[in-house]
């Protein structure tokens, strides 16, 4: 609570003034000073009643002001004998009253004055007169761009879309192209729906994953019957996006926490798979940072692409790897040396996989007796997509009795590989044509003289069978000359974004630490 400015001690202050004055008017004749020193008495007097009126003041507020200082008792007891003591002792006590008492008013009028309380504020709420109109009805469709996403329906997609048209429904239940299309739904690409004010649709174009097209469902009004087209792959847009992570409990926390994409985190550890062990290696405070490509369909993020450039940091020491595309246009990963990263062959056809079945002699699981195993069994779902080990030349691709479906191809240097019990080939792969590794050449599956779906996996050296998991591999040539100057040129400004990703983490892991 404030203590408001009273005229108590607007008198005061007027008092002393005066009291000033008065002493300063002091003559030498006694009888005058007598008469003037009875007026400066009741000044006094008047003074101690307005300062013990101003305790009172202060007391009502706090009882703890009520309590009176032994000072200020003593010094009120000194104001009422102060008259007598200058008249007797004429001059010298003279100049010490007026100035104590001149002192006394200065810290009164100053110390016991408190600020006023501040303007009252107050809110003015002012009613605007709003006359509400509706507007026309425009008669406009509604124009959606969305993106399928994971589990999606064509009901979940309607109900998100807003759409209410059973006849709509009826109609994508009994065609065989948009059912066909609808299973092919892929999750991260773009579709586009125009749908009338009423919840009527008028057009639907939905995304195919076999062959990057579209199917297009529309009317021109609501009256007529819908039409069915295919419309061909519309190219992607291609940007770039930088993330970078620090691990804390493992690699697949620290990469969701950098909303880094599954198959981008996949690729990380394919490249960096060969010099760290991402089971056994990892420490808490490894970094991470990578530029990858995300392909927009239009402007609404698809899916990702490749890795441009990588760097992971694990217990101090630095692996980078850059990509690179030579001037016969193949693209490989380096190290900032220049050396490839890439093996001549892949160990594993198949992404994630176990060994069910190694090399050598075995028991057969189909005849029963023991006969050697000229090549190596995965275990995968059928269906699992298998890919080359190496780039090569298809040399052929049909059915060969106990193999199945198999596909063979011919590498350099008298290699060749062999990949059995296929259910699928790539779509066109025919003899003759060239694949590069890890292109997918076909899909697990169950053919031939098997007892489940598995791959049948075979590494040859001059038509005779070798271990695949044994066998020696030639690690492929570093870059030289020219090659090698165009992909330090292309690295360095790769290593500076690499390197401000870097800054970037120290710094926030520097405020988190401050904090």
């Amino acid at each position: 609570m404030r203590i408001k400015r009273s005229r108590i001690l607007a008198e005061l202050r007027w008092r002393l003034v005066d009291l000033h004055w008065r002493l300063a008017a002091f003559p030498k004749h006694s009888a005058k000073l007598r008469w003037r020193m009875g007026g400066l008495s009741g000044h006094l007097a008047d003074l101690r009643w307005h300062l013990g009126e101003f305790r009172w003041r202060l007391a009502r507020l706090h009882p703890r002001l009520a309590k009176p200082h032994p000072r200020l008792l003593t010094l009120g007891r000194r104001m009422a004998e102060l008259p007598w003591r200058i008249f007797d002792n004429r001059r010298p006590l003279l100049i010490g009253g007026f100035a104590g008492v001149f002192v006394l008013g200065g810290v009164a009028a100053t110390a016991m004055v408190v600020p006023e309380d501040p303007a009252d504020m107050q809110t003015v709420l002012e009613r605007l007169s709003v006359t509400p109109e509706e507007l026309p009805a425009s008669g406009l469709p509604f124009i959606y761009d969305d993106s399928i996403g994971p589990g999606d329906t064509m009901q979940s997609i309607f109900q998100r879309l807003g759409i209410m048209d059973p006849e709509a429904q009826v109609f994508f239940q009994n065609n065989k192209a948009i059912s066909r299309a609808l299973r092919q739904l892929r999750s991260g690409r773009s579709l586009t729906a125009v749908v009338d004010i009423s919840g009527r649709l008028l057009s639907l174009r939905l995304p195919l994953s076999s062959d990057g097209g579209y199917i297009d469902v529309a009317r021109e009004a609501l009256d007529q019957p819908f039409r069915v087209s295919h419309l061909p792959e519309i190219a992607l847009e291609t940007g770039i996006e930088m993330r970078n992570g620090v691990i804390k409990y493992s690699l697949f926390a620290a990469t969701e926490a950098a909303d880094l994409p599954d198959n981008v985190a996949t690729q990380l550890t394919d490249l960096f798979g060969t010099e760290i062990d991402f089971h056994a290696d990892l420490r808490p405070g490894d970094t991470f940072s990578v530029i990858y490509e995300t392909l927009y369909d239009k402007g609404i993020s698809a899916r990702a692409g490749r890795i441009i450039a990588a760097e992971f940091i694990n217990q101090g020491r630095r692996h980078a790897v850059f990509r690179h595309t030579t001037s016969d246009g193949k693209s490989d990963y380096y190290s900032s040396a220049g050396q490839s990263l890439r093996s001549t062959f892949l160990r594993s056809p198949l992404e994630f996989t176990k060994v069910t079945s190694g090399f050598g002699r075995r028991l057969h699981p189909v005849f029963g007796s023991w006969r050697n195993h000229q090549g190596v069994d995965f275990g995968a779902p059928a269906g699992t997509p298998v890919r080359a080990t190496s780039g090569g030349e298809v040399s052929f691709v049909g059915n060969q009795g106990g193999y199945g479906n198999i596909v063979v191809l011919k590498h350099k240097g008298n290699v060749s590989t062999a990949y059995a019990h296929l259910s699928a080939f790539a779509p066109g792969l025919r003899v003759g044509d060239t694949v590069e590794q890890g292109e997918t050449i076909g899909r697990v599956g169950a053919t031939g003289r098997v007892s489940g779906p598995h791959l049948h996996y075979e590494f040859r050296i001059d038509n005779v069978a070798q271990n695949p998991m044994t066998v020696a591999l030639a690690s492929p040539a570093p870059l030289t000359g020219k090659e090698l100057i165009r992909f330090r040129e292309n690295a360095r400004l790769l290593h500076k974004h690499l390197a401000l990703l870097s800054y970037r983490v120290a710094a926030s892991d520097d405020i988190a630490a401050k904090h």
